[in-house]
């Protein structure tokens, strides 16, 4: 039997965090309220974390990588710092008070 997830996602759309285990930078572009990767890609991964936890998925900063990631695995960005990141302008209409702000466009890091 699948439980889902019984809270509400830490983080928004156009928040910046930090992740806890691999020390990168990023904004939230999209959530899952639990994880929606297929299998082969969860058991790929160094680490298993909760499944039925919120998933994020990430712009990470200084690259043009996306992840995808557990609620358990990120913290707050304390920095306010904008995120250098080549679809950061295809996601967000503007940076303001340490935080993006989500257009409408649907992201698609599937």
């Amino acid at each position: 039997m699948i439980r889902f997830a019984e809270t509400q996602p830490r983080f928004a759309p156009g928040v910046l965090v930090m992740h806890r285990r691999y020390g990168y930078r990023g904004v939230v572009v999209a959530v899952d309220c639990r994880c929606r990767a297929c299998h082969e890609w969860y058991m790929s991964n160094r680490t298993q974390p909760e499944l039925n936890q919120p998933w994020y998925h990430v712009l990470v900063h200084g690259d043009a990588a996306s992840t995808y990631a557990a609620e358990s695995n990120l913290d707050d960005d304390g920095s306010q710092d904008p995120i250098n990141h080549p679809l950061v302008a295809e996601y967000f209409a503007e940076f303001c008070d340490g935080k993006y702000v989500r257009n409408d466009r649907e992201f698609n890091g599937w």
